[in-house]
C-alpha cells in the first residue's frame, strides 16, 4: 500500500485530506509541524511521498524540505501552499522538490502527482545509489537489489575464508618453488616475469625480492637481515588473489555493492593481506591504461560540449541510414579501423554520438525510454571495437607482447604477415555481432525506424557552422591522435590525453568542473582491474590458473589446431577478468613453448592466444572500451544506468561464444587450412 506523509499545520485541512486519501487505499501519516515530519521520515523508511505545506509556523516548509533531502535524498516531496508565487516556486525547484501545487488543490490532481512521484522514486533511488530493500522474507533480504545484495556479499566472504583456510595445492607449491633453468621445460616458464628471473631463482624468491615481501630481523648488534617469504607464504597470497578474483567478478557481475566500492575492496584486500607494498599497490592502480580512460572521458566531454561530436558523426556514420546498414556496413568498417587505430579512442568518440541518437530517437517516437535500443547501441559498439584486435600488431599492447614472445624464439612475423593471418577474422566477426543484435534486440526496440545518419545530420545542422571552440578542439584531438599513433611507445596512451586536457583548459574549452564531473567510478573500476591483474601475475596465481587449465586438456587439444583452440579458449575466458596484456603475458610464455614441443607452428598458437585476448566481452573490467561504453550509457533525463553489468554478462557471454565459433570454424579450420603456415 502506498504510504504518504502529510505535513501541514492546519489540522482540519490535514485531517480531511488524510481521510480522503485513505478512502483511495493510501496509507497516510499526518503531522502538524516540520520537526515531526523530519522525525517521521527518519523513523519510517516505507514513506513513499511527502505532501508538505510551504508556510508553517516554526520551521518553514523550505527548511523542512532541505532537512528531509539531507537525510533521504531520494524522497519525493510535493509542496502545497496557499501563498503561491513565482519566486517561491523557483526556490522550491532549486531545492529539488518533486512538484509545486497551489493550496487547496483538486484531489484528483494531487493523486495524479503522487502516483507520478512514486513511479519516479525508482529513478531517484538509482541516481542517489539508494538500494531498494525488501523485508518480506529472508530470501528477499538475501537477494536484495542492485548495489545491495546481502546474500552475494556473504557468499563473497565465504569464498575468501575458504581460500585462506584450505591448504595450498601441491602443483602451486611446485610452480612457486621450482628453480629457473632457462629451459622451455621449466614448469614456471609461464610466469609473467620469467625472463627477468635469475637462473636458479624461484618464483617465490623473485616475488619476495622484487616487492620486498618478507621479514626483516634485527640481531643483537643492530644488524638488519631480510628473510624472504617462503613458498608457503607466497602460496597463501596466491590463494588470496584467486579468491579475490572470484569475489570481484561476482560482485561486478551481480551488482552486490556499488562498482566503485568493489574497486576499492580490491585494494583493501591487497593491503590487508600484504600482497604488495602500499606504493606498489598504488602504482598498480595508476597504470597508463587508467590514465588513458580518465583522459578519454574528459576529452569526450569536451567534444560533446562543443558539438564537435556531431561533425565527427557525419563522417563516421554517413552510410548508417537504416538499422541494417548500421549493423552490416558501419560495424565492419569500424572493426577494421580498430585494427590500426586505438579502439578505446574510437569508442570514446562514437559513444556520445550513439547516446545523442538514442535521446533524439525516443523523443521523436514519443516514448520515455527504450532500454533495448540503448543496450544494442552500446554493446554492439564496444564488442565490435574489441573484435578489431586480431587485425594487426598495432591494435594493442597485447599484440606487441606476443610479438615479443615470438621474437624470443626468433620466429616473429612481420606486420604484413600478422595482417594476413588476422584481418580476415575482423569483418566476419563484426557482421556476426551485427546479426546477433539484429535478431536478439533489433525487434525488441520501441524505436522502429532508426536513421542514425539523418539524426546526426539534423543535430549538426541545428547548431550551425563550426565555431572557434570546435576548430580548436578538433586541432587538439588531431594532435592527441597523432601522438597515439606515432609516439605511444614513448608517451604511452595516457600522456597524450593529459596533454589534451591541459590544452583544452588553457584554451578555456574544458573547465576543471567539467573534468571532475566524469564517471569516476569507471576509472576506479578499471584501476582496480589493473591492480588485480598485477597481484595475480606477481604472486604466481595467474601461472597456476594457466597451468591448471592446460593440464586437463585431452590429447586432441595438445597439438596442432586443437592446441590453438585450447590456447584461445583459456585466453578468451581469462581476459574477461584480467587486462589483455597481463593475460598474454601470463599465458603466451606457456602456449608458445607447448607449440614448439608438440611440433605445432608457434605462429598458430601465438596468434590464437593474442587474438582471443580481444574477447573481453563479459565484464566491463575486461577492456577500456567496455568501461567507456558503460560510463556513458546513462539516461539523459533520469541519470539511470541504461546498460547494466548483467547486460554485459548476458550478451557478452553470447558474443564470446560466437567469437570462439568464428575463430575456430572460419579462421582455424577454413582460412588457416587454406593459406597454411
Amino acid at each position: 500500500m502506498p504510504k504518504i506523509l502529510l505535513v501541514d499545520d492546519e489540522q482540519t485541512f490535514r485531517q480531511n485530506l488524510a481521510d480522503r486519501l485513505k478512502m483511495r487505499d493510501y496509507a497516510v501519516v499526518d503531522v502538524g509541524t516540520g520537526e515531526e515530519g523530519i522525525q517521521a521520515i527518519r523513523q519510517d523508511p516505507d514513506i513513499d511521498v511527502v505532501v508538505l505545506d510551504l508556510k508553517m509556523p516554526g520551521m518553514p516548509g523550505d527548511q523542512v524540505l532541505k532537512e528531509m533531502k539531507a537525510f533521504r535524498p531520494e524522497l519525493q516531496v510535493i509542496m502545497l501552499t496557499g501563498h503561491g508565487s513565482l519566486d517561491s516556486a523557483m526556490e522550491i525547484g532549486r531545492l529539488d522538490a518533486y512538484s509545486y501545487l497551489a493550496k487547496p488543490c483538486d484531489l484528483e490532481k494531487l493523486i495524479e502527482v503522487v502516483d507520478q512521484a512514486r513511479e519516479d522514486k525508482v529513478h531517484a533511488m538509482a541516481r542517489h545509489e539508494v538500494p531498494h530493500v525488501e523485508r518480506d522474507s529472508i530470501w528477499a533480504w538475501l537477494k536484495g537489489s542492485h548495489n545491495s545484495r546481502p546474500g552475494i556479499i556473504l557468499l563473497g566472504v565465504l569464498v575468501m575464508l575458504t581460500m585462506a583456510l584450505v591448504p595450498a595445492p601441491e602443483r602451486l607449491m611446485t610452480l612457486l618453488s621450482a628453480p629457473k633453468t632457462g629451459q622451455i621445460s621449466d614448469p614456471n616458464v609461464g610466469f609473467a616475469s620469467y625472463r627477468k628471473m635469475d637462473n636458479g631463482q624461484t618464483v617465490a624468491e623473485y616475488y619476495s625480492k622484487k616487492y620486498g615481501i618478507g621479514e626483516t630481523v634485527v640481531d643483537e648488534d643492530g644488524n638488519r637481515t631480510f628473510i624472504p617469504a617462503t613458498p608457503e607464504d607466497v602460496a597463501f597470497k596466491a590463494r588470496i588473489m584467486l579468491g579475490l578474483l572470484v569475489v570481484a567478478a561476482l560482485f561486478w557481475a551481480t551488482g552486490a555493492v556499488p562498482v566503485g566500492i568493489t574497486a576499492l575492496l580490491v585494494g583493501v584486500v591487497m593491503y590487508f593481506f600484504g600482497i604488495l607494498k602500499p606504493d606498489d599497490i598504488a602504482s598498480a592502480y595508476a597504470k597508463d591504461a587508467v590514465i588513458f580512460i580518465f583522459g578519454v572521458l574528459a576529452i569526450a566531454l569536451a567534444i560533446s560540449k562543443t558539438g564537435l561530436d556531431r561533425r565527427i558523426g557525419l563522417l563516421l556514420l554517413g552510410p548508417a541510414k537504416t538499422l541494417p546498414r548500421l549493423l552490416f556496413i558501419f560495424l565492419p568498417l569500424l572493426a577494421m579501423a580498430c585494427s590500426v587505430v586505438s579502439e578505446h579512442a574510437l569508442v570514446a568518440f562514437i559513444m556520445p554520438l550513439f547516446m545523442m541518437v538514442y535521446t533524439l530517437s525516443i523523443r521523436s517516437a514519443g516514448i520515455p525510454q527504450d532500454k533495448a535500443l540503448a543496450v544494442m547501441l552500446a554493446l554492439m559498439l564496444c564488442y565490435t571495437a574489441n573484435s578489431g584486435g586480431p587485425g594487426s600488431p598495432a591494435a594493442g599492447g597485447r599484440n606487441a607482447i606476443m610479438m615479443g614472445i615470438l621474437q624470443d624464439y626468433n620466429i616473429a612475423p612481420s606486420f604484413g604477415e600478422w595482417v594476413m593471418y588476422g584481418m580476415p577474422f575482423v569483418p566476419v566477426m563484426a557482421i556476426v555481432i551485427g546479426l546477433y543484435f539484429y535478431l536478439v534486440l533489433g525487434r525488441k526496440t520501441a524505436v522502429k525506424n532508426l536513421n542514425v545518419s539523418a539524426i546526426v545530420r539534423q543535430a549538426s545542422e541545428k547548431i550551425g557552422p563550426m565555431t572557434r571552440n570546435e576548430y580548436l578542439t578538433a586541432l587538439v584531438l588531431l594532435v592527441v591522435v597523432v601522438l597515439w599513433i606515432s609516439a605511444s611507445d614513448v608517451f604511452g596512451m595516457g600522456g597524450p590525453v593529459i596533454l589534451g586536457i591541459v590544452a583544452l583548459n588553457i584554451l578555456r574549452i574544458l573547465k576543471w568542473r567539467d573534468v571532475t564531473s566524469i564517471h569516476w567510478e569507471v576509472v576506479a573500476l578499471y584501476a582496480s582491474a589493473s591492480a588485480l591483474g598485477k597481484g595475480l601475475a606477481s604472486t604466481g596465481a595467474a601461472l597456476f590458473l594457466a597451468d591448471s587449465f592446460l593440464s586437463i586438456l585431452p590429447d586432441f587439444f595438445s597439438e596442432g589446431t586443437g592446441l590453438a583452440m585450447a590456447a584461445s579458449l583459456f585466453t578468451g575466458l581469462t581476459t574477461n577478468f584480467m587486462s589483455d596484456g597481463a593475460t598474454v603475458s601470463a599465458i603466451g610464455p606457456i602456449t608458445v613453448p607447448m607449440a614448439a614441443i608438440s611440433g605445432t607452428h608457434p605462429w598458430m598458437v601465438g596468434f590464437a592466444t593474442a587474438f582471443a585476448s580481444s574477447f573481453a566481452h563479459m565484464l566491463i573490467i575486461g577492456t577500456p572500451s567496455n568501461a567507456i561504453a558503460f560510463a556513458m550509457a546513462k539516461d539523459p533525463r533520469t541519470g539511470e544506468q541504461l546498460v547494466s553489468l548483467g547486460d554485459f554478462m548476458k550478451h557478452g557471454a553470447a558474443v564470446l561464444v560466437l567469437s570462439f565459433a568464428v575463430l575456430w570454424f572460419w579462421v582455424f579450420l577454413v582460412y588457416w587450412k587454406f593459406i597454411g603456415f
